[in-house]
């Protein structure tokens, strides 16, 4: 198994940081590895703490509707791709904040609209970690129905948003055409293919 002999913090910005890694790998040969991480300070990095499966995140799949036939998306420009890619509404969960009371925050901030949660079992919403060839973050996902009315009232100076309620034609499309979030686009592979709505929340463990 591979070895971390040393940490060291490269930068210090408030949402994410970059941290060398001093590494041994199986066979012997010593090299860095780089990861992207939420945490602060090298004590608040997940290798330090591997216990620790606190939510970094948390994404929102929700329903739109009297029918609860339209999901709802958000389209934002993100500076990694230089453009805008398709996404569920999602956000960082402040310290000490229940990251199902974040996804209601930060729905109302993204969207204006208002979300309520349904109760699904741990398995399918509990933290698990996005990208782990780069980064520590893990994030957990909250599911339900949103009402209201589209408003940017809420969103900060740096997000660029648009809001798309999206229904089983204009979703096909974007996953034909669009470039979309991984998360995002399996969620909208459910919302395409299952007649009721989250019925893959409903699944029986065997």
């Amino acid at each position: 198994m591979g070895k971390i002999n040393k940490v060291n913090k490269q930068t210090t910005n408030p949402y994410l940081n970059l941290y060398d890694l001093d590494v041994v790998n199986k066979v012997g040969r010593e090299g860095h590895y780089y990861v992207a991480s939420r945490a602060k300070t090298e004590d608040d990095l997940k290798l330090s703490h591997a216990e620790n499966n606190d939510p970094d995140g948390v994404a929102i799949y929700s329903l739109y509707g009297e029918k609860k036939d339209r999901v709802v998306l958000i389209r934002q420009f993100r500076y990694p791709l230089g453009g805008y890619v398709y996404e569920l509404p999602a956000g960082l969960v402040d310290p000490g904040e229940n990251y199902h009371t974040a996804a209601i925050r930060e729905l109302k901030e993204e969207t204006g609209l208002k979300l309520e949660p349904i109760v699904v079992d741990d398995i399918y919403q509990k933290p698990y970690y996005t990208s782990v060839g780069m980064t520590d973050e893990c994030c957990g996902t909250v599911y339900g129905y949103a009402s209201g009315e589209i408003s940017k009232k809420y969103m900060e100076d740096s997000e660029e948003i648009e809001v798309v309620l999206a229904d089983r034609k204009e979703v096909a499309r974007i996953l034909k055409e669009e470039r979309v979030a991984l998360l995002c686009a399996y969620m909208m592979m459910h919302f395409l293919h299952d007649e009721e709505p989250f019925a893959f929340l409903h699944a029986k463990e065997k």
